[in-house]
């Protein structure tokens, strides 16, 4: 079977799968404009949607026209980027130890968590996310965390787990799948190389590449990263050369020659079960 086709209903003991996952929609038009790019190729794809920023409207619509991508929600409860805010999906006054003094959700894990927020207002921004993101229409296959923050912490964990359990979602990382992402720190440049380099380590078993795709120019361009200990410089480079390694022939080439097959969580559950999920160690 070739690396888009679909898969088998259950996983071949010696084949290499690979999930390409794309975060962050939602986040600004140009990173929905190279989502639509990376889907229209026809590999298979999850596209993980931040619900509460301005701009995920536009990605709803994006992906009920491309219905074979698998649909994660990316829960959110940080807000990083300068001169470019989102807050909670219920309100600033309804999860006040959620927000700083802008009303803005924090640029940081650890800045939230010194806010000593409350884990009722968590679990209700939380759900509100989850409640969004089904009224949208869309088919909701897993969540995943931005920034890790909705699982960073023990007490978030158990109720990120709860609430994947209650609504019948997978979770990402849960399903034994080793996460790879050596081409986001690569030199905008050098992603290609670092992706093709990746599918040549992929061993048997589910495999995960976590990317971070956009268009190169003024709206990406103009927005800076207020974690400067975690932040990429030129971050709108960055994600252009993502988008430009995972569209590339040599990527597809490099899938075909070590015989990798490209799948999506919705397809990865299909095959696996939610019962199979287990807590990643560590």
């Amino acid at each position: 079977m070739g690396q888009a086709g679909r898969p088998s209903a259950a996983p071949a003991s010696n084949q290499a799968y690979l999930i390409i996952r794309s975060d962050d929609a939602g986040m600004s038009h140009s990173v929905n404009m190279a989502l639509e790019r990376l889907i229209e190729t026809g590999l298979p794809v999850s596209v993980s949607v931040m619900f509460p920023t301005p701009w995920y409207q536009e990605t709803v619509d994006m992906l009920k026209r491309h219905p074979a991508v698998a649909v994660g929600i990316h829960l959110t409860l940080n807000s990083e980027w300068k001169n470019y805010r989102w807050g909670p999906v219920l309100g600033r006054t309804a999860v006040p130890t959620l927000v700083d003094a802008d009303g803005y959700f924090f640029p940081s894990s650890e800045a939230l968590y010194k806010n000593h927020p409350d884990l009722t207002q968590v679990e209700n921004e939380l759900r509100a996310q989850i409640d969004r993101a089904k009224k949208s229409g869309l088919r909701i296959d897993y969540v995943d965390f931005h920034m890790g923050t909705a699982t960073r912490y023990p007490e978030f964990r158990e109720i990120t787990e709860r609430l994947a359990r209650e609504f019948g979602f997978g979770m990402s990382t849960y399903f034994g799948e080793p996460e790879w992402d050596p081409q986001y720190r690569a030199a905008p440049a050098d992603k290609t190389d670092s992706l093709v380099a990746m599918v040549g380590r992929l061993t048997p078993g589910f495999n995960l590449v976590v990317t971070h795709v956009g268009i190169d120019g003024p709206e990406l361009g103009a927005l800076l990263d207020m974690n400067t200990d975690g932040g990429l410089a030129d971050m709108s480079k960055n994600r252009q050369g993502e988008l430009d390694g995972l569209t590339s022939p040599r990527f597809r080439e490099a899938l075909k020659t070590h015989h990798v097959q490209l799948i999506t969580y919705r397809q990865l559950i299909e095959m696996q079960g939610l019962k199979a999920m287990k807590r990643p160690e560590g």
